[in-house]
């Protein structure tokens, strides 16, 4: 004889989007999980983060991360559009005046990196570049697209690109020695003695032909 059921039937668990529910999904539940992705790479950085991790630090279930971000490799590209959004002002700084322009963006970037809330993200995003070859992909594709090609078009010189990116690998160098090294005495420099030796070298790269 077969014993009467006492709960609801069970089957085997199916895998993709989680059911819709108002506290779980929609564009609140989106945002949360950007947050904490955000909040997960920048405390762990990219190898120790995992899809499970933002996803029980947002409250949703793991295959809602999937569900609207897909890999982790584009989650991390989506925190990192987030994380690098202040920055993403750099080529307007260029814009205008020829005069002035590599003190203008010089005290842009470093502003950026002096503010403590943005800093410890960058950090993190920076050495996770440096340690991972699907991190490093991700942001250079990131710098490429929505910064130096936009420097690239405010500048004119021959060879725009060339002389955008000498005019990034300048400013990521001292950030690695001032912020990730911290190597003296760049690391307790003042931030308007660096723009002042800055500036000048800056200026040859975006105007000078």
């Amino acid at each position: 004889m077969t014993p009467a059921s006492t709960g609801p039937a069970t089957g085997p668990r199916k895998r993709g989007r989680p059911a819709r529910t108002g506290a779980a999904d929609g564009p609140a539940a989106r945002d949360r999980i950007l947050t904490a992705a955000r909040n997960e790479f920048a405390e762990h950085g990219y190898d120790k983060t995992s899809i499970r991790g933002i996803a029980k630090a947002a409250g949703v279930d793991p295959a809602l991360v999937h569900h609207y971000f897909g890999t982790k490799e584009q989650v991390f590209e989506a925190a990192v559009e987030l994380i690098l959004a202040p920055a993403m002002g750099a080529p307007d700084a260029v814009h205008g005046s020829r005069e002035g322009a590599g003190e203008r963006m010089a005290r842009f970037v470093f502003g950026v990196w002096e503010n403590p809330v943005y800093r410890l993200p960058l950090l993190a995003v920076l050495r996770s570049a440096l340690t991972n070859e699907a991190a490093a992909a991700v942001l250079r594709g990131m710098i490429e697209r929505r910064v130096l090609l936009r420097m690239a078009g405010e500048l004119d010189v021959p060879n725009p690109e060339f002389r955008a990116q000498l005019a990034a690998g300048h400013l990521i160098g001292i950030a690695m020695l001032r912020y990730v090294i911290r190597m003296e005495p760049m690391a307790s420099a003042g931030m308007d003695d660096i723009v002042a030796m800055v500036g000048p070298t800056l200026q040859r790269y975006l105007t000078e032909s």
